[in-house]
């Protein structure tokens, strides 16, 4: 039977009194990549940062591997196996490349294998070998977006949300960061994709999940679901 890694139950969240995500309930199976689809301020990042245990939740539940790791601190939670690509690709302007990504190894799970998991980030991403000693400030967008995914995948994570991954870059290296966001995948770290490039995600997932206005108004597979339906559940008309 397929295993659900992540599971969440009647979520609702918010910033004082504004509710940003209602009542919202979702799952994820080990090894699939799940798009979180919708357009900006439906709710998707406020849900996964719930997940990755930056915003409290006001009422429901979310479960890890049948744990309930409802409100835990991010620390543990990344000490869990669950990680963020933040959007915009943040790194620390002022630290060059390679201290960027050991940061990512500061977990006790991946702390002795830091040598090994950097050298399958270099291999993953070549170009950054090549700019491993140059301050990220120095970087392009895409390039960035690269240290922030070989930063996360340095925490030996099981489930990855990379959220907005595709926000404000080139199309050449959007196309770049989706075939290796497959080639992660395939390598059977689970995938979470928040977006709001809905054929591109739908292309890349096997399974999607439409928000509007904190609600998730459409599911089902990614293959199987109706453009002018994911466009109602989209724009709400």
């Amino acid at each position: 039977m397929s295993e659900v890694i992540l599971k969440i139950e009647n979520l609702s969240a918010g910033y004082g009194d504004f509710r940003a995500v209602h009542d919202v309930s979702l799952e994820v199976i080990k090894g699939e990549i799940v798009s979180i689809i919708g357009s900006n301020g439906a709710g998707k990042s406020s849900l996964m940062k719930v997940v990755g245990g930056l915003v409290a939740p006001k009422s429901g539940k979310v479960f890890y591997k049948g744990a309930d790791i409802t409100g835990w601190d991010p620390h543990k939670i990344v000490g869990l196996g669950i990680s963020t690509v933040p959007e915009g690709g943040k790194v620390f302007g002022r630290m060059s490349v390679e201290e960027n990504l050991m940061m990512g190894s500061y977990p006790r799970r991946a702390r002795k294998h830091a040598p090994e998991s950097l050298e399958k980030v270099y291999a993953l991403f070549p170009m950054l070998k090549d700019k491993a000693n140059d301050l990220s400030a120095s970087l392009s967008g895409g390039q960035r977006q690269m240290v922030a995914i070989g930063r996360v995948l340095m925490s030996e994570p099981e489930l990855i949300i990379l959220d907005e991954v595709s926000l404000g870059l080139a199309p050449t290296v959007i196309k770049d960061i989706y075939a290796t966001v497959r080639k992660i995948n395939a390598g059977g770290i689970t995938i979470i994709l928040v977006e709001q490039d809905v054929k591109r995600s739908l292309k890349t997932s096997s399974r999607a999940y439409v928000m509007l206005k904190g609600e998730i108004t459409l599911s089902g597979a990614s293959q199987e679901l109706d453009e002018e339906e994911v466009r109602k559940a989209y724009f709400g008309v």
